[in-house]
Parts: C-alpha cells; sequence; structure tokens
C-alpha cells in the first residue's frame, strides 16, 4: 500500500472504550483518551506501520450517523493518537458513518478511513445499510484531503441483501464504481479468520482493478505470513491484546510476535 512504508503493511488496532453518551460508559473523558494512547504507543513500539482507532465500546451502534457528541468524542482522541505516534492513523466510525470518519481525519491529520458498507446494501443488526460512495468520494473532494478510503466487500457482523454478488463483482462495485483506494476483505465476525481461498480470489480480483487488498480480520501471528502472501495488508486488534481479548489492553509483546512473523523473522 503507497500509505505505508512497508509492502507487508501490518495496521493495529485502538478498541475505544465507551464513549460518553454509550450505554456501557463508565469511566471518564480523561481514562479513555490515556487508554487509547497507551495502546496507540505499546502498538508503535511493537513495530506496526500504522494503527486505526475505533469505537468500539459504543455497542449498539448508530447505523449511519453517528451524532455529534460521538463526533467530538473521536475528533479529540484520534487528534492526540496522531499526535503520539509516527505513523499514519487510520479512523472507523461504527457502525458506518463514512461522512464523520472523513470529516475527523481530515481535521486530525488522520491518513485514511475504514468505511464498512461503502458499495451495495447490506443486512447488519443496525437492519440494512446502504452504501454512500457517491457521498464519501464527493465530501473528500469538498474537504481538500487526500485521505485515503478502505472499503470493505462483504464486510463481518452482516448478510447480503437480495442476490449476493460475486466476489469480483463486489471488489469492482467498490473500487471502479466507489473509487476506493484499498479493499478490506473479513471473515463472518471479529477475530474470525478470513479463508485462504478468499483472500486469493480478492488478491487476484484487486490485481486486475490494481489496488491493494487488505486482510481485515481474523489475523493472528500463526496466520499472518500466509494472509501477506496474497494480501497487501492486515489489519489486526484480538490477535494483539493481552489474553487475545478483544477489549483487553494492546500487548506490546504480542505486536512484537506478530510483526516479526509478518516480516520472516
Amino acid at each position: 500500500m503507497t500509505l505505508f512504508e512497508s509492502e507487508s503493511t501490518v495496521v493495529g488496532m485502538v478498541h475505544l472504550e465507551p464513549l460518553p453518551g454509550a450505554p456501557r460508559f463508565d469511566g471518564t473523558r480523561r481514562e479513555i483518551r490515556e487508554r487509547a494512547l497507551a495502546d496507540a504507543r505499546a502498538l508503535a513500539a511493537g513495530g506496526v506501520d500504522g494503527v486505526m482507532v475505533e469505537n468500539f465500546g459504543d455497542v449498539p451502534f448508530y447505523p449511519e450517523s453517528a451524532p455529534a457528541h460521538v463526533v467530538a468524542s473521536m475528533t479529540d482522541v484520534v487528534g492526540r493518537v496522531v499526535e503520539a505516534v509516527d505513523l499514519p492513523v487510520g479512523v472507523n466510525v461504527l457502525r458506518n458513518d463514512a461522512e464523520a470518519a472523513l470529516s475527523v481525519a481530515a481535521a486530525t491529520g488522520a491518513s485514511f478511513v475504514r468505511v464498512n458498507v461503502h458499495a451495495g446494501a447490506r443486512v447488519t443488526d443496525q437492519g440494512v445499510i446502504e452504501g454512500r460512495a457517491h457521498e464519501t468520494v464527493r465530501l473528500r473532494s469538498r474537504l481538500d484531503t487526500e485521505v485515503k478510503i478502505l472499503a470493505d466487500v462483504d464486510v463481518k457482523h452482516s448478510a447480503p441483501l437480495g442476490s449476493a454478488r460475486s466476489l469480483d463483482e463486489s471488489i469492482d462495485d467498490v473500487v471502479t464504481r466507489g473509487l476506493a483506494d484499498a479493499v478490506v476483505v473479513s471473515g463472518r465476525g471479529t477475530g474470525h479468520a478470513v479463508g485462504t481461498d478468499r483472500v486469493e480470489r480478492a488478491a487476484a480480483a484487486c490485481a486486475r482493478h490494481d489496488v491493494p487488498l487488505v486482510v481485515g480480520s481474523g489475523v493472528t501471528p500463526e496466520t499472518v505470513a500466509d494472509c501477506l502472501e496474497h494480501a497487501d495488508g492486515v489489519v489486526v486488534g484480538t490477535a494483539l491484546k493481552l489474553d487475545r481479548e478483544t477489549t483487553n489492553p494492546v500487548d506490546e509483546e504480542r505486536v512484537r510476535a506478530l510483526v516479526d512473523a509478518a516480516r520472516g523473522r
């Protein structure tokens, strides 16, 4: 990926604790910031190529537009992470607020966003979510920013609405018609692996479109090298946490082990 220096990109997740206004919020803004910064620094010290900040603790997620207080909290935390680590930083505003993610990234100097449903429509636990590539790409132009768009195909925690599109068709939708800068493939849920055959097929389709492929779930030290044989990058969260529990803090030693495996060390 041209956004990162490494040809085998490892992006580590900063899963935010519940933000103010979320049902499970049970702390302070300062504690949320400190935890996010500690996780980001542990990821950087472990050798990742980039970090992505996501409001993972805000269940149940707003399906599309997150309210202003969520955007404000995300802007605060992301801005501090950008200042704290000398790495590209990404933003994902769950469940699918691409406008907020792009706006936060542009305002804070972050480098990329992840959009779970960029094109087409998916049935999720938040209901039917429709892609808004036409709005997202135009907003990027209006904001005069070079923030990259990483778009999922057949995103985790979802099912197709109506007849399923083939993987090739889905990738064509987000790249040719949605103008995404990279494609993300994931398993059926957080922490679930993507089958090798699926990664290979997605890599072949992305190669035809000359865009990078990122594996977006279920990557571990044991599987990262195989993923990177075909994909250009991986996004890793659960495998980098203490006891491999998604909501736990980042474990620097686990980060280093995965990065070493990605580099063949």
